[in-house]
């Protein structure tokens, strides 16, 4: 299942394909309502990182200056043909389970990561990781931030098993891991930005149960 000739076949030093972006009206209807989806994970994210941590993130350095920094460097990214800089959930689910959590070593992991992207070889035998492998290591990290997430509830005090709360987090489980999608037209709305736009619904049109 692993070939390494593309690592022998790729240079040592290789400029990393920069691409430029392009006017797309369907893409951008496409984006929209997906871009809902890494808002919610990046709140989730905070609140999961800071439960680990010990630290509340969301009160300093504030969720309105870490949504700031996640925009800049998404459009930033962009311009240059990068993927979305969002907090990902897997890289929680690492720092979880690793329990590294001084800020410098993301730092160094950072710069690491972008001067490794001008080693050609490199790249290539990333590449030679077998699907298998990687979706196993992707299994542990997403059931790890969900553990950590219910943790979280379960340490505000939150009563899973009431029905308003087991009716949102059912659901929102239940729709996002198995695969559903709601068509749209020429677009589709489906995985973690259908769960997190179902939650944030469900959270304001189910009645909460009296005091």
């Amino acid at each position: 299942m692993v070939s390494f000739k593309p690592v022998v076949d790729a240079p040592w030093i290789a400029m990393p394909a920069f691409v430029f972006p392009e006017w797309n009206l369907q893409a951008i209807f496409f984006i929209v309502p997906v871009a809902i989806a890494p808002a919610i994970e990046h709140f989730g994210d905070i609140l999961a990182i800071g439960n680990v941590t010990g630290k509340d993130f969301v009160e300093k350095p504030g969720i309105h200056r870490t949504m700031l920094g996640d925009g800049l460097a998404t459009s930033l990214a962009s311009c240059l043909g990068g993927p979305p800089n969002t907090t990902y959930s897997e890289v929680t689910g690492a720092v979880t389970l690793t329990r590294a959590f001084n800020p410098a070593i993301m730092t160094w992991a950072a710069i690491f990561a972008i001067l490794l992207a001008f080693v050609g070889k490199v790249g290539a035998l990333l590449q030679t990781i077998p699907v298998p492998v990687m979706g196993g290591i992707m299994l542990l990290l997403f059931g790890a931030i969900t553990v950590v997430g219910l943790n979280t509830l379960v340490k505000a005090g939150d009563d899973l098993t009431e029905p308003r709360n087991m009716s949102i987090v059912a659901l929102i489980l239940v729709c996002g891991i198995g695969g559903m999608v709601l068509p749209f037209g020429k677009f589709t709305l489906g995985g973690i930005g259908l769960a997190g736009i179902l939650g944030v619904v469900l959270n304001l049109a189910l009645p909460k149960p009296k005091a």
